[in-house]
């Protein structure tokens, strides 16, 4: 699941005290998915920093969207299908700000042992 919200403008911003009761509320989300065996890897906010690779090989300090809706994040979960997934992701935190979660299917690591 990959989240997406309005990360620049201004007026749909979180005050510091919704932003505190927002990030409680998404780790009891993210609490309740790792309770359930649900939760293969929680990531950082894509903002926390990372690098771009460009077809040149040149690599800048990134990732940096040029538009308003950028990527806030992404969790790995395991799910049998992607109804199970929509179901887990109507409790994400982010629709109650205005986000989004996109949901695409991952792949099974292969057990080599």
């Amino acid at each position: 699941m990959i989240f997406r919200r309005d990360f620049v403008t201004p007026e749909v911003q979180p005050s510091e005290a919704q932003y505190k009761k927002h990030i409680l509320q998404w780790q009891d989300w993210l609490g309740s998915l790792a309770a359930q065996n649900k939760l293969s890897r929680p990531l950082q906010r894509w903002d926390s920093g990372g690098r771009v690779l460009k077809p040149d090989h040149s690599v800048t300090d990134g990732p940096y969207a040029e538009i308003k809706e950028s990527i806030g994040g992404l969790v790995i979960i395991k799910a049998d299908s992607y109804d199970e997934v929509v179901e887990i992701a109507r409790g994400c935190p982010i629709l109650s700000v205005g986000g989004t979660v996109e949901i695409r299917q991952g792949f099974q690591a292969l057990d080599l042992v």
